[in-house]
């Protein structure tokens, strides 16, 4: 697609913010008025939108994504997100962990424990520790008090936590994003944490560490999404 406008701005309107590309303000990918809630996350879309180039990179669009499934995903069904999530923390890659005699072991208690270990006392909740991949159903208050704690969130925080689990493959390591001062490279060292152990083990593939850079950018935006969403 060519770069059809000269200028991205940002505009209050009824619930909140809307980037207007040459006064035109911009829809959703669905065909929705792209709202959001917060001043400064609009000023971010707006920023990506001035940074594309002619043809325009829809892949650069990120922000853009993220909030075009706030509101065309998230929005429309809200119990269907909050499922799509607590499978998450069902199969929450912290709670599975190698044998205990397993140097592997040490290394997943060292990093991933404190997550965990955090998260059930934010929440006043239980995960399961698991030695092997054989799957255990979470506690039922605890998933309760998940759906509850994410039903706390808007539609925007939502979209980015379904974009980091998925890239995580935990939960927790999702929601800890959302919690003063998190670290995203030290979130995200957990998160690889077995990948990384198997680099260590086998040597370094190429193509891999460029996947894994991939990744975490798109981690990382998603956490910046979030941060902007809640100001």
């Amino acid at each position: 697609m060519r770069r059809f406008w000269k200028e991205a701005t940002v505009a209050a309107v009824d619930g909140g913010w809307q980037v207007a590309l040459d006064g035109r303000g911009v829809k959703t990918q669905g065909g929705n008025l792209q709202v959001v809630p917060a001043k400064a996350l609009a000023e971010a879309l707006a920023a990506e939108w001035a940074a594309q180039g002619d043809p325009i990179n829809p892949a650069q669009l990120v922000l853009r994504d993220l909030a075009d499934f706030a509101i065309d995903v998230v929005a429309p069904d809200r119990p269907a997100a909050l499922e799509t999530l607590l499978r998450y923390a069902e199969t929450d890659t912290l709670c599975y962990r190698a044998d205990p005699d397993d140097a592997l072991h040490a290394r997943q208690q060292e990093l991933w424990e404190p997550l965990l270990a955090a998260a059930e006392a934010r929440w006043d909740i239980r995960f399961l520790r698991i030695s092997g991949v054989l799957h255990q159903p979470l506690p039922a208050p605890t998933l309760a008090r998940l759906c509850r704690a994410l039903d706390a969130e808007n539609d925007f925080t939502l979209s980015a936590l379904t974009t980091m689990a998925s890239l995580a493959a935990s939960l927790v390591v999702a929601l800890t994003t959302l919690q003063d001062g998190a670290d995203a490279n030290a979130l995200w060292t957990a998160a690889e944490l077995e990948e990384d152990w198997q680099a260590e083990l086998w040597g370094k593939d190429y193509e891999a560490e460029e996947r894994r850079a991939r990744r975490f950018a798109a981690f990382r935006a998603a956490m910046g999404f979030a941060g902007l969403v809640r100001g």
